[in-house]
């Protein structure tokens, strides 16, 4: 290796790391702020007195869907729509509250299924991609490290190659599961922006966007999270070139 591969290699490692630590930092802001919301607004009456599932049932039955059904699923932010089953799951904390915050997650929850009842593209290409990314997701546990192991003392990229392709894919979908997320919200904003026997206030519609709007940040630092991981091993192989 002659002095300029080294300092490539050099400043192409810690730039990964200087990004990845960046990343990590933001994320945690953006959760923990998001954490803060979250519990406000579940502690936050909804002036209408409706649950989660009520909130749920009626937005469905607002956008005349009548093949899905809305269940209670054990744990705490678990929720979410499930289209093969056709059923919209409630964490305990959303289905049985009756705080502004459950009614936000639960329309949330109801755009993914007018998503799926009006064929929206990107959520058809999240769930082609789901088998694929759940195999790539699975490859990239085991080919990363030991590909850069092998990378150092062997210089056979073959293996690393293979984590960071399975990796792209993984980062492909956090991007694309991005506009499905802020579609369903902006459906369930919608709704609740046009229903005021849900949401009777202003104060309460803004409180029901600014839960929404911490929600989706989650998922963009998510995909941001990913792609400095991607940058970072891919620059093992970048540099290997060098």
């Amino acid at each position: 290796m002659n002095s300029l591969t080294f300092i490539t290699a050099y400043i192409g490692y810690n730039s990964g790391w200087f990004l990845m630590i960046a990343v990590a930092i933001v994320s945690f802001i953006v959760q923990a702020r998001f954490r803060s919301k979250f519990k406000t607004y579940s502690e936050t009456g909804l002036l209408s007195g409706l649950s989660g599932q009520e909130v749920a049932e009626r937005m469905l039955k607002d956008n005349m869907i009548y093949d899905v059904q809305v269940i209670s699923v054990e744990g705490q932010l678990t929720d979410h729509y499930n289209p093969e089953t056709k059923t919209v799951n409630l964490s305990p904390d959303v289905y049985y509250s009756r705080s502004v915050a459950a009614a936000a997650v639960a329309a949330h929850e109801c755009g993914h299924a007018l998503q799926h009842a009006k064929a929206y593209s990107w959520l058809n290409f999240r769930s082609f991609m789901v088998p694929i990314v759940n195999t790539a997701s699975t490859l990239t546990t085991w080919t990363l490290m030991i590909g850069v192991l092998l990378l150092i003392f062997t210089n056979n990229p073959f293996v690393l190659a293979i984590g960071v392709a399975a990796l792209a894919v993984v980062t492909a979908f956090s991007f694309i599961t991005l506009p499905v997320e802020f579609d369903a919200s902006n459906r369930a904003l919608a709704w609740l922006n046009n229903n005021y026997t849900v949401m009777k206030t202003a104060e309460e519609h803004e409180q029901a966007k600014d839960a929404l709007w911490w929600a989706a940040m989650t998922y963009v630092v998510a995909a941001l999270g990913s792609l400095a991981t991607l940058l970072y091993y891919a620059s093992f192989l970048f540099n290997r070139r060098n």
